[in-house]
């Protein structure tokens, strides 16, 4: 049960970052809208959950996962934790925005560090919560999948989504599309549903088909 609430924690600290941060990552021109910067400490906070509830869910689910393959289990809570780190990476960066406009303005050599900071805050976004995301997805929906851990459809999502997600990501690198539009929006969906599906399914009936499964972290 514990790993399904923090899978459900993970997208709605995610969801509500990325909202509360639009405010001070769209003010390129170096002026802050009015509560901007206490909409992105707020975003901070959510974000800090995010990586909490990252952590934890590999955390929590690697005692199950290691009987049905230990180095795969392994690969998943070091991948869950590199994920963790790079989405605090993007937290810092952030939170030396926030400082640099409150001190700094509008002041000469300010935008170019705006820039340099919301570059680094897109990238961690690209690199942690999309393709660290995709490749952890696939782990875990794979053991899912071979273990029988959770209904066929549920995993398929993950082996599905993982993959996606990653190649989406490789496409904004190359400049096929930006990271928040229509296209980037639809790749994430599979996963979405996945960390959804998995979390409903971890809280109700716990890993495994019948009332005999082993359930993660009670």
């Amino acid at each position: 049960m514990a790993a399904g609430v923090l899978f459900l924690l993970t997208e709605v600290a995610a969801i509500a970052g990325a909202v509360l941060y639009r405010p001070l990552l769209g003010a390129v021109d170096g002026r802050l809208s009015q509560g901007a910067d206490t909409r992105a400490l707020l975003g901070v906070l959510c974000e800090v959950a995010l990586v909490v509830a990252v952590a934890g869910t590999g955390a929590a689910l690697f005692p199950v996962l290691r009987r049905h393959g230990e180095g795969l289990a392994l690969g998943y809570a070091f991948g869950r934790l590199l994920e963790a780190a790079v989405i605090a990476l993007g937290i810092v960066s952030v939170l030396a925005l926030v400082t640099l406009r409150r001190d700094a303005g509008a002041a000469d050599g300010a935008a170019g560090a705006d820039a340099a900071l919301v570059a680094v805050h897109d990238w961690t976004f690209l690199l942690g919560p999309n393709i660290a995301l995709g490749l952890n997805t696939v782990l875990l929906a794979y053991l899912a999948y071979r273990a029988r851990l959770v209904p066929r459809f549920i995993a398929v999502l993950g082996l599905i989504g993982g993959p996606l997600i990653c190649a989406s990501a490789v496409a904004v690198m190359f400049g096929a599309y930006a990271q928040l539009s229509v296209a980037g929006s639809v790749a994430a969906l599979p996963v979405f549903a996945w960390e959804l599906a998995l979390a409903g399914r971890l809280i109700v009936k716990g890993f495994g088909p019948g009332p005999e499964a082993v359930r993660v972290a009670e």
